[in-house]
């Protein structure tokens, strides 16, 4: 195809990916399936807040802090340390708390603040329940020896080149009683290439690895054209550079198959890269056109500036590695990085990639569920979910929505997609319901409970055909579900993520935490309301 620009903006035929086991895509639907009208804007939905406003309420509930931690009953040992603050329309603040004792950071001691306009409290979200208190704050462990004991769990993961950070001590309160603990945070590269950042919780008295979690959130695939796109580009000192003002100055970096920070896009006249992956802009602009519409969709859907909603852009690296077949996102960088596939000639850089890995970073800001067990199967399922609403909100005419994931990119050989949302299970490996066993299942197939959950809600239970492609969704019990509609499932779902969440958050809490989104956005007496528990149950989460 033949590139069509102007002036810092640029239109060409660019490649796009999928990752695999952790990306989808989009539905649009016809017919029966359509989606409904949309209802005038709840007054519980989220206030849309530009970049200054979110500062001066983050600026607010610092100051009062202490007041709050006082109102809602905490102790004198413990503190606040604000996170984020979502606003609702009718003046309800959410704000998010870390929590703090003695001045040791409460790992699981998270929790949200909701407050009436007229400053009354309306109840607190807490990741545990249970009194933070411990004995003594000095540790019976030596730093070093629970730092090689750090080592020695990297290693069993088959991290190469492990190297243990000094730990801190913290105080673990995601799980049963509060204890002295410490976190080990151990560098080093996985066995696929993919850097590894892994967390290790460790006993401060008897050297007890309580919990690990791996804190880069990742999935494999390949990649596909998608037709011609416009991106944001800006005049530089020597031509034009990959950086997209418009939205927070998201910028686009060239890794050429290495690693570290790369270099920034640029080009002479503003025409990037020519739809093949022989050219390395593609990937740059495929990258820097998924961040684009990713970025649109949270500020035109959710009132979201951003991913944290502070109106800064986050970073895409694309070209990483040699042969590398994943793509990832990093929150300590705040970025997303993208490998080229096999043999460097299917780089993973679709919107649904983009989209998947920047809603990793919106999960980080807001309910930051522990990527591990049902809370790492919630965390990734998110990114699923808000993959396939971007994509549908983007409207691309090459990539018709549908709930198959990675169908187009064929990377069983078959034809086959990677996964399913109205029946999980049919790639082999997926959950469609939930178990007592679902905690001890991966992330990226624990996401099916949640995934399948979604699909009932938008589109309900049994056979039918949206888009040529034909469904047929079962529930656990042989219950009917009646469809919402995807528009009103996924705002129900990021009122849920960004108020009511937790680091904690499993799926009974999923289950409760949306339930009272979709209270305060539509009634407890609606029909709303009573899809998502029926949705819930025909997933087998009570």
């Amino acid at each position: 195809m033949t590139p069509h620009i102007s002036r810092k903006r640029s239109t060409l035929a660019i490649a796009t990916a999928v990752a695999a086991g952790a990306l989808l895509t989009a539905g649009l639907t016809t017919g029966a399936s359509a989606q409904p009208v949309a209802d005038a804007t709840p007054s519980a939905a989220p206030q849309s807040l530009t970049a200054s406003a979110k500062a001066d309420l983050l600026q607010d509930a610092n100051a009062d802090k202490a007041a709050t931690a006082d109102k809602i009953g905490l102790g004198a040992k413990e503190k606040l340390v604000v996170r984020d603050v979502v606003k609702d329309r009718d003046g309800t603040t959410h704000t998010r708390y870390e929590r703090t004792y003695e001045g040791l950071p409460v790992l699981g001691g998270d929790l949200v603040v909701h407050t009436a306009k007229n400053g009354k409290l309306k109840g607190v979200t807490k990741a545990t329940k249970a009194s933070v208190k411990v004995a003594s704050t000095d540790a019976k462990l030596a730093k070093s020896s629970v730092a090689k004991s750090a080592e020695s769990t990297a290693a069993k993961a088959k991290t190469s080149k492990a190297d243990a950070q000094s730990p801190r001590k913290v105080i673990w309160a995601a799980k049963g009683k509060p204890v002295l603990a410490f976190e080990t945070v151990v560098t080093g590269m996985q066995k696929d290439g993919t850097p590894s950042r892994l967390h290790v919780i460790t006993d401060a008295a008897t050297g007890k690895k309580l919990f690990e979690r791996q804190a880069i959130e990742n999935g494999t695939g390949n990649s596909q054209y998608s037709g011609k796109v416009e991106i944001g580009s800006k005049k530089g000192t020597n031509g034009f550079d990959l950086t997209d003002d418009a939205r927070g100055g998201h910028s686009t970096f060239n890794l050429e198959n290495g690693e570290g920070e790369g270099k920034l896009f640029t080009d002479d006249d503003d025409t990037w890269g020519n739809g093949k992956p022989d050219d390395a802009q593609t990937a740059g602009v495929d990258a820097a056109y998924g961040a684009q519409v990713t970025w649109d969709y949270y500020k035109t859907v959710h009132g979201r500036e951003g991913i944290k909603g502070d109106g800064k852009g986050a970073t895409s690296r694309v070209h990483y590695g040699d042969s590398y077949v994943n793509a990832f996102w990093d929150d300590s960088c705040f970025c997303m990085t993208y490998g080229d596939g096999e043999g460097n000639k299917k780089p993973l850089t679709s919107i649904d990639v983009a989209a998947h890995e920047m809603s990793h970073g919106v999960t980080s800001a807001t309910g930051n569920m522990e990527y591990s067990g049902e809370s790492g199967g919630l965390n990734e399922a998110t990114s699923d979910i808000f993959g396939t609403a971007v994509e549908f909100n983007s409207k691309s005419p090459e990539d018709i929505g549908d709930y198959l994931i990675g169908e187009e990119i064929d990377i069983n050989g078959d034809g086959s997609p990677l996964r399913y949302m109205d029946k999980p299970s049919k790639d082999g490996q997926s959950l469609d319901n939930w178990s007592a066993d679902a905690g001890n299942v991966d992330v990226h197939y624990s996401s099916g409970i949640a995934n399948h959950f979604f699909y009932l809600l938008s589109e309900g239970s049994g056979a039918k055909e949206i888009n040529g492609v034909k469904y047929d969704s079962p529930t656990a019990d042989g219950s009917k579900v009646e469809g919402i509609g995807r528009d009103k499932a996924e705002k129900i779902w990021f009122k849920a993520l960004t108020t009511e969440f937790t680091t904690t958050t499993d799926y009974k809490a999923a289950r409760e935490g949306t339930l009272k989104a979709a209270s305060d956005l539509y009634g407890a007496d609606s029909a709303e309301y009573k899809g998502v528990e029926a949705a819930w149950t025909g997933v087998n989460v009570k």
